[in-house]
């Protein structure tokens, strides 16, 4: 008896979109190139890769939904390659740079940066539907490879060199692991419009912040990775303090 053929085997015959899946394997492919940089000691190339791959990242899904060709195969696709160039790539980047001097202590910080990366991306994608579009749930991993990225390029900007011997990273590694698979809530910025009309004001403002990040470009980027990474851990206090003083004045309210 003939088996019958599911809808993804249907899907599958059909074939994929090309021109999403393109910026999603050249978002991995510069992920692939940061690991091979990083084990060559070049740091810094590997650092650039890892924000180019970030970039091509970015534009994958939004090419997609604007050409209409957003598929299940392209969005378990991107997940893989985002766990090659944004958990495994800076978790290299961040042992060869930083990490190796502690032993085990520093390789399984790395490890527990790519597992936590892992759990990031697996817990998105069946959280799609259920959390809001303008928030992500815990330190989108992009994110997180962002501030090593962009830490590894201000600590040449300031004159580093080589490798850096600092214990501290390993914190620090271990808060950005865990801030990925925490419930801390992160602006998406996926409902900003740029086809919408704005204030004068504000085209302004974005012009002026393009000059300054043309003008000292590690330290803007870097100053935006660790505020974006901090910005929800902020939101999140702000939120509790909040609770707190609305129900004091609820309980005075109603006494």
């Amino acid at each position: 008896m003939r088996k019958k053929r599911t809808i993804n085997q249907d899907n599958m015959k059909k074939g994929i979109y090309i021109l999403p899946n393109l910026f999603t394997t050249a978002s991995m492919f510069c992920g692939f190139y940061a690991v091979i940089a990083s084990m060559n000691g070049d740091f810094a190339k590997a650092a650039v890769a890892i924000m180019i791959a970030a970039v091509l990242d970015g534009l994958d899904g939004k090419i997609a939904r604007f050409t209409n060709t957003t598929s299940k195969f392209g969005t378990e696709y991107d997940s893989l390659s985002d766990l090659i160039s944004f958990g495994i790539a800076p978790a290299i980047l961040v042992y060869a740079w930083a990490l190796s001097p502690y032993g085990r202590y520093g390789w399984l910080a790395a490890f527990l940066f790519v597992a936590c990366g892992a759990l990031r991306l697996a817990r998105f994608n069946v959280q799609t539907e259920v959390i809001s579009s303008k928030v992500f749930n815990g330190l989108p991993i992009p994110a997180a490879a962002g501030v090593v990225a962009t830490s590894v390029l201000f600590y040449y900007f300031i004159g580093g060199e080589g490798h850096l011997y600092n214990p501290y990273i390993i914190i620090c590694i271990i808060a950005l692991a865990l801030l990925m698979v925490s419930n801390v809530k992160y602006y998406s910025f996926k409902d900003l419009n740029f086809f919408a009309r704005k204030p004068f004001m504000t085209f302004v403002l974005i012009v002026v912040l393009f000059i300054v990040f043309v003008i000292e470009p590690q330290i803007m980027f870097f100053t935006f990775a660790v505020g974006y990474c901090l910005s929800g851990l902020g939101w999140t206090l702000y939120s509790l303090v909040k609770k707190r003083a609305d129900k004091r004045e609820y309980k005075h309210n109603n006494v």
